[in-house]
């Protein structure tokens, strides 16, 4: 885990970082938030419901057919 100070860095680092750190021009900047703002949230999928309970129903059986080998019974037993 890294141990960070709890200061604040020393104000010749800020200075030093605000003035060599890379911003993007206007433009970019204006284009990206006309496309961040007037993104629509995609809709979903025709079926997810059904998609997500098969994915469950085929999980739950796997997992039944390794408790069951794990048990000694089923076609994977010891």
């Amino acid at each position: 885990m890294i141990d960070l100070p709890d200061s604040d860095p020393p104000d010749d680092l800020v200075q030093r970082l605000r003035r060599e750190r890379g911003s993007p021009g206007a433009a970019f900047r204006s284009r990206l938030r006309g496309r961040l703002a007037g993104r629509a949230p995609r809709p979903r999928p025709e079926g997810l419901r059904r998609l997500i309970a098969r994915y469950a129903a085929g999980g739950m059986a796997l997992l039944l057919l390794g408790a069951l080998g794990a048990a000694g019974a089923g076609p994977f037993a010891p």
